[in-house]
C-alpha cells in the first residue's frame, strides 16, 4: 500500500522523490531544524500578510451590507466587521517574530480562528431575521462563500498532508454540525447544504496538495541552499545555524550536545599525487560512510576541504564515544592506491566541558583533533 502511495505521489512530484520526502510531505516529524525554522518564519510572514489584507477588506464590505440589508441587520453585521477587523490589527502587530514551528503553528490557527467566529456569529445573526425575500439577497451569497476563502487560503502555505488536514478539520466539522443539528445556516435547502460540504471537501484537499507542493519546493530550494553539492553534507553556513539552533536548546533545557570533529588523514597527499578527481571521490566514500553511520537525528556538516563535523543532539559522552568507534569499525572508505582511509577525531561535549558559547565547543572539539594528529593519527582524543 506505501509503495503504492509513493508511486502516485512520484506521478505528482516527479520521480525525484524519495521515500524521506514521501515521508517529510506527509508529516512534520522528520523535518530538520533547519527546514522548520525556515517553514515557520515563512508561514508567520505569510499570516501577517493574509490578516492585513483581511484587516483592510473586512470593513469595506459594510458599505455592500448597508445597501442590501435592513436596518439593524446591517448595523450588528457592521460592528462583528469591526471587531473582526481589529482582531486581524492586532495580529499584525502584536504577534512576535519567530522560527520555532509551534509559534507558526498558533499564528496560523489564530488566523482561522478569527474569520471561523465571524462566520459562526454572522451566520447566526442572519439566520435571525431571515425571510424568504433575502434568499437571492447579494449580501447574503458573499456571507456563504467565506469557508471556501479560508480553506483556499491554506494553499499558500507550505504545509504537510498531516498539518493540512489538521487545519481544515474545524471548518469541515462545524459545517456538518450545521447539517446535523439544523443549526443556523444561510442555505435552507439541505441539497445545498451537501453540496456545500462536498465542495468544501474538495476544495480542501486542493488546498492540500497545494501546500504540500509549496512544502516539497521549499525542501529542493532549502537543500541547494543548505548543502554541499560535492558530499550532499550540510554546509558550513547552515552547519553553524544548526550549531547554534541545538546548542541553544542543550543550553536552555541542560541537555548533553556531543560534536565529533573528524579530518582525514594525509589528504593533501591524494590531491598531490592523484589529482582533485581522486580527491573529490575519497571525499564522497568518506561523506557516505559516515552519513551511514550516523543515526538519523544525527547532522553531518563538510566543516572546510577534508574536515567533517558531526552533531550529535541529546547525545552524553558515553554516546559519542560508541558512534565514533563504530565509524572506525566501517572505515571511511579507499585511497586510490587501495589502502585504507584513516581519521583524528576530537570529541567534546557542551555539559561534560561545561561550555557556555557554541564557537568554544567547536574549537574544543578541533583543539582536540590536533592533539590526535599530534599523537599519531588514526585515533581519537575526548580530553585535553
Amino acid at each position: 500500500m506505501f509503495c503504492h502511495v509513493t508511486k502516485w505521489f512520484r506521478r505528482i512530484y516527479g520521480d525525484s522523490i524519495s521515500q524521506h520526502d514521501f515521508h517529510c510531505l506527509l508529516t512534520p516529524a522528520t523535518h530538520s531544524s533547519l527546514l522548520a525554522r525556515r517553514r515557520s518564519e515563512m508561514m508567520i510572514s505569510r499570516v501577517r500578510l493574509v490578516a492585513m489584507l483581511f484587516a483592510i477588506l473586512t470593513p469595506l464590505w459594510v458599505v455592500v451590507d448597508a445597501f442590501f440589508l435592513p436596518w439593524p441587520l446591517w448595523g450588528w453585521i457592521s460592528i462583528q466587521r469591526v471587531a473582526v477587523s481589529i482582531a486581524f490589527w492586532i495580529l499584525v502587530k502584536a504577534y512576535p517574530h519567530s522560527s520555532q514551528i509551534q509559534d507558526a503553528y498558533r499564528a496560523l490557527a489564530l488566523l482561522f480562528c478569527i474569520p471561523s467566529l465571524f462566520f459562526l456569529s454572522s451566520n447566526l445573526t442572519l439566520s435571525g431575521y431571515w425571510v424568504v425575500e433575502m434568499t437571492n439577497n447579494p449580501a447574503i451569497v458573499g456571507y456563504t462563500f467565506l469557508p471556501f476563502v479560508m480553506l483556499a487560503g491554506l494553499s499558500i502555505f507550505p504545509l504537510t498532508f498531516l498539518e493540512g488536514i489538521l487545519f481544515a478539520a474545524p471548518a469541515l466539522v462545524a459545517q456538518v454540525l450545521f447539517i446535523v443539528f439544523d443549526l443556523g445556516t444561510l442555505m435552507n435547502n439541505s441539497g445545498d447544504r451537501l453540496a456545500t460540504s462536498w465542495l468544501l471537501a474538495l476544495i480542501s484537499g486542493v488546498a492540500t496538495l497545494a501546500g504540500m507542493s509549496q512544502l516539497h519546493l521549499m525542501r529542493q530550494l532549502n537543500r541547494q541552499a543548505s548543502h554541499d553539492p560535492l558530499t550532499q553534507c550540510f554546509n558550513r553556513a547552515s552547519g553553524e545555524e544548526l550549531l547554534t539552533i541545538h546548542f541553544h536548546i542543550s543550553l536552555r533545557h541542560q541537555r548533553p550536545m556531543s560534536l565529533v570533529f573528524i579530518d582525514l588523514d594525509h589528504f593533501k597527499s591524494v590531491n598531490d599525487q592523484y589529482g582533485h578527481e581522486a580527491g573529490d571521490l575519497v571525499l564522497r566514500q568518506a561523506a557516505t560512510r559516515l552519513r551511514e553511520a550516523i543515526r538519523t537525528e544525527d547532522m553531518l556538516i563538510r566543516w572546510g576541504g577534508e574536515e567533517f563535523l558531526i552533531l550529535a543532539p541529546d547525545t552524553p559522552i558515553e554516546g559519542a564515544l560508541h558512534l565514533v568507534k563504530r565509524l572506525r569499525e566501517r572505515g571511511f572508505g579507499l585511497r586510490p592506491d587501495g589502502s585504507p582511509i584513516t581519521a583524528s577525531i576530537g570529541i567534546a561535549e557542551r555539559s561534560l566541558d561545561d561550555s557556555k558559547e557554541v564557537h568554544a565547543l567547536v574549537e574544543l572539539a578541533d583543539h582536540r583533533m590536533y592533539l590526535a594528529k599530534k599523537g599519531g593519527r588514526d585515533t581519537y582524543v575526548y580530553e585535553s
